[in-house]
């Protein structure tokens, strides 16, 4: 069963883009998208997902949403743990770059979170509109646990900064701006841009997984810098973490879908608010590293074989 999940989640345009992406530039061929064109990309996907999001959340009972609510602060802050003591223990890497990782590997991905999305609508697999909402939660969670974990020397002022980077950053604003829009306006009066932010969704992310197949690559090819240790951590930390995420979803009371997504967030890893938040807080820290592990080493993994993997432990939950 989980084969044919495979098959079906490699044969869906977005992820046989990324795939392609990533040989083609491996093989020195030059496929990157206009720089103007990855904001908009990104912009229209986070909105999407927000709207979306919205318009389920006005039809949601606010009873269904404390549960879910509660297991995702719990995963937000088990999960870095998990991540700084395998850093620390298994990977042999210093106190301060395993906090930095930890940030990494208990925010979240946007991006993961969104193919997990087109995943599930293309299989039919209905989910909980909210869960937008938990995303935005556990991206800011998971990065105050790493930034903890390092006892930091930068000061409160650099703690301020940083944690006021990731909440004011562009992937959270964007997702809560969605929100408020699709629970003010509601289901019905949103249908006229169903058009656009519900029919062209695929072809955007289609697109956009493009440039992250050039940028995944890029980072690939650090990864003999890294290490051995780093590459197999940067594959179980996620698997660990994706079966919480669903223990966590179903004691939640979360459909399968819902599960799925909360085992997809868990085992995601942030490539753009933790790393705009640790350069601050973290300075010391390696970018080489944190970025070639949540970037180059786990996002290939979950977008081709930890999400259909997610998803069928999602279903033995359920």
């Amino acid at each position: 069963m989980f084969a044919s999940a495979l098959v079906d989640n490699l044969l869906t345009a977005p992820v046989i883009a990324f795939v392609l992406a990533v040989v083609a530039t491996l093989a020195r061929f030059e496929i990157r998208l206009p720089e103007s064109l990855y904001p908009i990309l990104s912009t229209f996907l986070l909105l999407a997902i927000g709207m979306k999001g919205g318009k389920s959340l006005a039809s949601s009972d606010v009873a269904d949403l404390w549960k879910p609510l509660i297991a995702a602060l719990i995963l937000g802050v088990v999960t870095p743990l998990i991540a700084f003591l395998a850093m620390r223990f298994a990977g042999r890497i210093d106190r301060t770059n395993s906090a930095a990782l930890a940030a990494h590997y208990g925010s979240v991905s946007a991006v993961t979170f969104t193919v997990v999305l087109a995943s599930l609508d293309s299989r039919k697999i209905p989910f909980e509109g909210f869960v937008a909402g938990l995303l935005a939660v556990l991206e800011v969670i998971g990065i105050i646990v790493g930034l903890a974990l390092a006892k930091s020397s930068s000061g409160d002022a650099g703690w301020r900064h940083a944690l006021g980077e990731v909440v004011r950053g562009r992937s959270i604003a964007l997702l809560m701006l969605g929100l408020v829009v699709g629970v003010v306006v509601g289901p019905d009066r949103m249908k006229p841009t169903d058009p656009l932010f519900v029919g062209l969704f695929t072809g955007a992310l289609t697109l956009f997984l493009i440039e992250m197949g050039v940028i995944a690559a890029e980072r690939l090819r650090d990864i003999r810098q890294t290490g051995l240790r780093l590459v197999v951590l940067g594959i179980a930390i996620p698997m660990v973490n994706g079966v919480l995420g669903a223990l966590a979803g179903s004691v939640a009371g979360l459909s399968t879908g819902g599960t799925a997504i909360m085992a997809t967030l868990a085992a995601s890893a942030s490539y753009i608010a933790a790393p705009a938040a640790v350069r601050i807080a973290l300075p010391e820290a390696s970018p080489g590293m944190y970025v070639t592990a949540s970037l180059g080493i786990t996002f290939p993994f979950n977008l081709t074989i930890g999400i259909p993997l997610y998803i069928e432990i999602a279903k033995a939950f359920t």
